[in-house]
């Protein structure tokens, strides 16, 4: 009798796909990163007025064009250094991590696990200061990935190794 191998494919199609969706958000993270070191506060504000002045027009308690302005306001030249050095960072991780897993480097799925396990303890942590449901969101999806890439670690150091030619 053949035993059935569906629930190992399923959780390597949902390796990569976290593979993918993960360096998506990195890229991302990073292309982020680079705006903000352009993205002054004056320049933020600027963005704001222009972004929410048709809405203010017509209604002034407009809660998000208001919540919105209110956040712009408190937007500082050390909150713009923070944010750009916080998205580089973490997505220039995030892309060498999944680019080393990627080519199966074995010793990258334990770096991984530990840099996802940070990134949660740190996504945690904002979350106790300012309480946001995206880091719970963020640190339920790593935490997945985390799993994902402990089977897939396991499933890779069962296989006999492979000699390349």
């Amino acid at each position: 009798m053949k035993k059935s191998t569906k629930p190992k494919d399923l959780f390597h199609l949902g390796f990569e796909l976290g593979l993918i969706l993960k360096g998506l958000n990195g890229l991302l993270e990073m292309i982020g990163g680079i705006l903000f070191l352009f993205l002054n506060p004056d320049r933020l504000n600027y963005i704001i007025v222009l972004l929410t002045q048709n809405e203010l027009s017509q209604d002034p308690n407009d809660i998000v064009a208001n919540a919105l302005i209110n956040l712009s306001h408190s937007f500082s030249v050390s909150t713009q250094h923070f944010g750009a050095f916080y998205l580089l960072s973490h997505g220039l991780i995030k892309c060498i991590l999944i680019f080393l897993l990627w080519r199966r480097k074995s010793w990258a799925y334990p770096l991984t696990i530990g840099a996802l396990a940070l990134f949660i303890l740190y996504q945690l942590y904002r979350y106790i200061i300012s309480p946001s449901w995206f880091l719970i969101a963020l640190s339920i999806l790593d935490a997945v990935m985390i799993g994902l890439t402990l089977i897939e670690y396991r499933k890779m150091r069962s296989q006999p190794v492979q000699l390349e030619e």
